[in-house]
């Protein structure tokens, strides 16, 4: 944990911003995998985390915001629940831990809450993203399972993403921890990579180190040969020469601040002509992306910058045509870059996603476009002091995108098919970094890991 004063001080906080009612955090519990008593991997509510910091399941919270009370819920252990865990913290111990003075077995919350429900004050709950707790808040607040995520307080959501959005040094630190173990995957990495070899053997390398440093994936690794996946989660593949294998991986630290890192390593030790080509205008992307960020630059039009490159770049090796400006407006470079240039980094992989994207990454001077591509941007608000996003440009060659455009006669006037669906089968490229928005620019988070194609082909080598 952090200092019992950082969570009281978050409290303070977030007291200030809602003025009123009572605020509920719903902790997570154990999750049976087949059976009660064989759970998988807890992990904390990372809102839970920021405002009480007690890592353990079983617990929830309000804040009675007009009478100035916080409360913990949850039970004391007794000697059957000790002979399988070994001594345990008291509830009164844990909640001294994070601040708070008065604790209430599970049973007394719905009583609290349907009295001031009953008096008419402000119930202030975030959206759920488990079904227990949706039917948690049914039985507390009489609004059907189905609902309560149409019911959440944006008052309670914006409040958080207010606080949370701004990383403090201690955090930045955390996922510098983070960083570190990601620095070591992929220098693992890169000892297993070999044409022959399956995609799980270096996959499991890279989950087994994570392992070995007390620690857990951020996020299920994706590592892929073909990277035009996005979210390729499957390792079954054997790694041949000429192959690209995209590792798109992250570590959690002591305290579940997330790394999220993304290299593309070409499985012979040496990239083809074209694969240098192509390589080297994702990195151009990468680099005068962060670059560009500092405070009060739009994320939207570093993305568009961004996107620019790339078909700037696709141009030139005879993949896309005509005025790239206009391609990029209308969205022809998607068949290419279809998704967003990065997302919020921090207690969440992508930081507090599950209160709605639109809350963190859109506000009311910037909203979500609808065009295909520009969509899927998490993250297009103006750039502040402390936000740490990922920045992970990437170029893919999808068949079924590529099929599918060509079928219905789209961007022919940008885009050269005969060109593109020659290279089909190359795959994907991605790299990403983490950036911390400093004062005047930005600073590329945690050691550096090969990134060049010099460096990693260099890296092969050794």
């Amino acid at each position: 944990m952090f200092t019992t004063e950082t969570y009281t001080r978050r409290r303070k906080a977030l007291k200030n911003q809602l003025k009123s009612g009572i605020a509920l955090f719903l902790g997570n519990n154990d999750t049976p995998m087949n059976y009660t008593a064989n759970t998988y991997h807890f992990r904390q509510d990372s809102t839970f985390l920021y405002f009480f910091g007690l890592d353990v399941p079983g617990l929830c919270a309000m804040i009675d915001i007009d009478s100035d009370k916080e409360i913990i819920f949850g039970v004391d252990f007794d000697v059957d629940d000790i002979v399988w865990m070994g001594p345990q913290q008291t509830l009164a111990e844990k909640a001294h831990q994070a601040g708070v003075a008065q604790t209430m077995p599970p049973d007394k919350l719905e009583e609290l809450v349907k009295t001031a429900l009953s008096a008419g004050r402000k119930f202030h709950f975030l959206p759920q993203y488990k079904p227990e707790h949706t039917t948690r808040i049914e039985k507390l607040s009489g609004i059907h399972h189905t609902m309560v995520n149409s019911y959440c307080s944006k008052e309670f959501i914006k409040a958080v993403v207010a606080q949370r959005i701004i990383k403090s040094d201690d955090e930045i630190k955390q996922i510098e921890m983070a960083l570190d173990i990601s620095d070591e995957m992929y220098r693992r990495a890169l000892t297993v990579i070999k044409p022959g070899k399956y995609e799980y053997e270096v996959a499991g390398a890279v989950d087994g180190h994570v392992l070995s440093k007390n620690s857990a994936s951020s996020f299920p690794t994706i590592l892929t040969v073909h990277g035009e996946i996005l979210h390729g989660h499957s390792h079954n593949n054997q790694m041949k020469a000429g192959d690209l294998l995209v590792v798109d991986s992250g570590a959690e630290s002591p305290l579940h601040y997330a790394s999220d890192i993304t290299r593309t390593f070409p499985v012979s030790g040496t990239f083809t002509d074209l694969q240098k080509d192509l390589y080297a205008i994702v990195y151009e992307a990468n680099t005068r992306a962060i670059e560009m960020m500092k405070p009060g630059v739009y994320n939207r039009d570093i993305h568009l910058q961004v996107a620019r490159i790339i078909a700037e770049g696709m141009k030139r090796l005879d993949f896309m045509r005509g005025d790239m400006e206009q391609a990029v407006t209308f969205g022809a470079h998607a068949l290419f870059f279809p998704h967003g240039l990065g997302h919020q980094l921090g207690l969440d992989v992508h930081d507090m996603e599950g209160l709605g994207e639109d809350f963190v990454g859109y506000d009311d001077k910037i909203k979500r476009s609808n065009q295909f591509g520009l969509a899927y941007l998490r993250f297009a608000k103006q750039l502040e002091p402390g936000m740490v996003l990922t920045v992970e440009p990437g170029i893919y060659f999808m068949p079924e995108l590529i099929k599918q455009w060509k079928a219905q006669n789209k961007f022919f006037d940008y885009i050269n098919y005969k060109k593109v669906e020659s290279t089909i089968g190359i795959g994907g490229i991605r790299i990403e970094d983490d950036v911390l928005v400093t004062d005047k620019g930005s600073r590329v988070l945690g050691k550096h890991i090969p990134k060049t194609i010099e460096e990693i082909e260099a890296a092969f080598k050794k």
